[in-house]
């Protein structure tokens, strides 16, 4: 390879050939695109529909609905928008200008003009943005965002370089071999982009309403406005307002607007604590979550050692280096601090040590160092060589074959990761001689133990799944509380059966980026809801498999979107207070679909009964938005924003069963009457507007107050506010001529009491007969 890199001409070359790295970054979506993204929906393609049909006739006092519609595009679009310009300031890896060689000149250039064949100048905190081929000089990489390997490895004249990892130390020159989606770091990113997630249950709920009823609206609707002509008397306005007032009806759009104002709260509140919610729906998902994966470093441990004590040949152990050393105290800490002192990597086992001994005044250095033994992942040590005598410094396996000494430290090691240091004396008598050895740990976060207690309390199962070795996986598992310890090395195992692993084992080790993605699918194969955490490009895969994804601030820009949510302090202690979160918006929200679910039900049935009915449909849309507002909007929204944090039950068919059947089967069925006895009794359309009005409210009440049981101050409050919206809706001449409103004459004062009285009859009939187990058993 030419030192003096390409030339423009051959640059120019390889851009018209395509072998340039224009395809390697992917950022968030653009504003335009999220605008498009949340505007464009079949909800408010309805919306717009009913609102022209409405402004057709000129009855703009009841386009009220669409203001519903506005609000839930308008949360959305501005939810999406703050995360796309949150995780933009997260973005470091694709702001790099890589420094090659070009014209036998050195400068930098955008990530985006690198060639394949480039020269490129690597150093000491460089992130290698392509795959490249070492062509001169000597670095250290940790490829743990790659591979999930933690140890720093050694990379010379010949060896590849894998794209997304990192120089810890050293200076090369390395050609480009891979550029844009040739790269390894873009083929696992596009990989994961075609992994599909499943929606959450309020999420597909929501959509399937939404979905079914869209498609029904066009029949029914064209039947019903049909239908509304034949009515004698009826006017092109009445028929097309009670058409759109019986259609919206039929759309539980304020559960969608509630759900949406709901959990974008939620995401504000969890902003506060340093939690970016990516998918306002995750937070539900989240919340649902039996089963939770978790990496050792960043979520058990802080990614930080300590040095517990070092042990001499004798047995002594020190916690720190004596003031007046013994000759075998001096000679380990001689050896120990000179190895420390030629080390240019600073991972976390060697800034552990050095904070620990390389102290000016601990003791001398050895003098005379003729080679450098540098760490590799391949020798699992390091060291130094003067002219007769070699001192190693690394794990006891791989510095000594003395089985004695082996035995020696492994039997002292009592869990710690341990170093052990030898001094090896080459010639005619050629000896090992063990100089003493290193316990060190990981530094356990300081709430571990509560996270792993809160997961446990909570019905959620722990699973370690980690790129480290299984003895230190599982010592520090067994440290923070991981109830069960038993574990698997995955690189012994060969064609594994996922299904049959997830079942007999919580702790995985040595595991690649695929196999963190089977064991994802398996965990979900026998029913659970997986949350997975991660920080690097190798995680991303399983975080895209998963039921919901958190990543951590300080991890790749890759893993940061992938996630659903990133901890933008790196802080995984905020993860119970994510759920708890979830737990109190998702509980609340069953309760509250009851509400909204109601109305469908009696909307619906209304709808198709009066394609049939010669008669005028009792509702009109304005009206109905006041019954939306009173009786399920602001309800729906108190009950939703109260404390509750229990587990979730998943009280979605209960609560259709237990309420919203019997709500929507009494006001079909008083509805029905009202027109029948209207009709035959000569009552105005504002006297049975009034009564539709007061009868459905009557219902809603009796709902409301079951459903907020056992009542409480807040409750109470909610409950007198409501009798106050509506009936001072009444009670101001305003309002009531804006509603259509009339008093009623005595004829139709009875009529409106005996119904209201028959209805809340029925209504408690309904719901206190027996359900079928099937309905009520989740």
């Amino acid at each position: 390879m030419s030192q003096t890199g390409l030339t423009s001409e051959e640059v120019e070359a390889r851009i018209r050939d395509g072998k340039v790295n224009r395809t390697v970054k992917k950022g968030t979506n653009t504003i335009p695109r999220i605008i498009i993204k949340n505007t464009f929906t079949i909800f408010n393609l309805v919306n717009v529909v009913l609102a022209v049909m409405v402004i057709a006739v000129g009855s703009y006092k009841n386009l009220l609905f669409i203001l519903i519609a506005i609000a839930n595009t308008l949360i959305s679009i501005v939810n999406g928008i703050r995360a796309k310009k949150t995780i933009d300031k997260l973005k470091l890896v694709s702001e790099q200008k890589p420094t090659v060689i070009r014209n036998g000149k050195t400068i930098q250039i955008e990530s985006d003009n690198l060639v394949e064949g480039d020269l490129m100048v690597l150093s000491l905190g460089d992130q290698i943005i392509v795959d490249a081929k070492v062509e001169e000089g000597t670095i250290e990489v940790n490829e743990s965002y790659i591979t999930g390997e933690q140890d720093n490895i050694t990379k010379s004249v010949g060896d590849q370089l894998i794209s997304g990892s990192f120089i810890v130390s050293g200076t090369c020159k390395a050609t480009v071999t891979a550029v844009g989606a040739d790269s390894q770091l873009s083929k696992l990113e596009q990989e994961a982009h075609h992994v599909k997630t499943e929606g959450s249950k309020l999420f597909t709920l929501m959509n399937n309403i939404v979905k079914y009823i869209s498609f029904a609206l066009i029949p029914i609707g064209a039947l019903l406005l049909w239908s509304r002509f034949r009515v004698d008397g009826t006017t092109t306005e009445v028929a097309v307002t009670s058409t759109v007032a019986a259609l919206i009806n039929m759309i539980p759009e304020g559960l969608i607007l509630l759900t949406s104002s709901v959990l974008a709260l939620a995401a504000i509140r969890l902003s506060r604590k340093k939690v970016l919610v990516q998918d306002l729906y995750s937070i539900e998902t989240l919340a649902r979550v039996d089963t939770i994966c978790l990496d050792k470093t960043g979520t058990l441990t802080t990614g930080h050692m300590t040095v517990h004590d070092f042990v001499l040949p004798n047995g002594t152990t020190h916690d720190k280096p004596s003031k007046k050393p013994t000759p075998a105290e001096k000679s380990f800490l001689t050896a120990l601090t000179s190895i420390l002192k030629h080390q240019t990597s600073e991972n976390a086992t060697v800034t552990a040590l050095k904070q620990k001994f390389a102290r000016k005044g601990n003791t001398s250095e050895l003098e005379g160092v003729t080679e450098i033994i540098s760490f590799s992942s391949e020798r699992k040590c390091s060291g130094i060589k003067t002219k007769n005598t070699t001192y190693l410094l690394g794990a006891v396996e791989f510095v000594t074959d003395d089985k004695t000494i082996i035995n020696k430290v492994k039997k002292a090691s009592e869990g710690y990761r341990t170093l052990a240091i030898v001094k090896v004396t080459s010639g005619k008598m050629s000896s090992t001689e063990l100089l003493g050895f290193v316990r060190l740990e990981d530094e356990i976060r300081h709430d571990a133990k509560d996270i792993i207690n809160y997961f446990y309390d909570n019905d959620i199962a722990v699973k370690i799944i980690s790129g480290d070795d299984l003895d230190s996986v599982t010592e520090i598992a067994s440290r923070v509380g991981v109830r069960d310890l038993k574990g698997i090395n995955l690189s012994d195992t060969k064609s594994p059966n996922y299904s049959k692993l997830v079942k007999e084992y919580s702790i995985f080790t040595r595991v690649t980026p695929s196999q963190k993605k089977e064991l994802i699918k398996a965990f979900k194969k026998q029913g659970s809801t997986v949350a997975m955490t991660g920080d690097g490009v190798n995680d991303i895969l399983a975080m895209k498999e998963a039921d919901v994804s958190l990543s951590i601030g300080e991890g790749s820009d890759a893993a940061r979107r992938a996630s659903k949510m990133v901890l933008l302090n790196s802080d995984f202690g905020g993860v119970p207070s994510i759920i708890d979160e979830g737990r109190q918006s998702i509980n609340n929200l069953e309760r509250s679909t009851t509400l909204f679910l109601s109305k469908t039900v009696y909307a619906s049935i209304l709808a198709v009964a009066f394609t049939f009915i010669p008669f005028e449909y009792p509702y009109a849309p304005i009206e109905m938005s006041l019954l939306n507002f009173a009786c399920i909007g602001l309800p729906g929204l108190v009950l939703a924003l109260e404390h509750n944090t229990a587990r979730i039950k998943n009280q979605f068919i209960s609560n259709i069963i237990n309420y919203s059947i019997p709500v929507g089967i009494t006001v079909s069925a008083a509805m029905i009457t009202l027109s029948i006895v209207a009709n035959l009794n000569d009552i105005t359309r504002p006297e049975v507007l009034t009564t539709s009005l007061f009868v459905t409210f009557a219902v809603d009440i009796a709902m409301i107050y079951q459903i907020s049981k056992p009542v409480n101050l807040l409750r109470g409050s909610l409950l007198a506010v409501i009798v106050a919206i509506v009936v001072g809706a009444f009670c101001i001449p305003f309002t009531r001529e804006l509603l259509d409103l009339g008093f009623l004459t005595p004829n139709a004062f009875v009529i409106a009491i005996s119904l209201i009285c028959l209805s809340l009859l029925l209504f408690l009939l309904l719901r206190h007969l027996p359900k079928p187990k099937s309905f009520t058993k989740h």
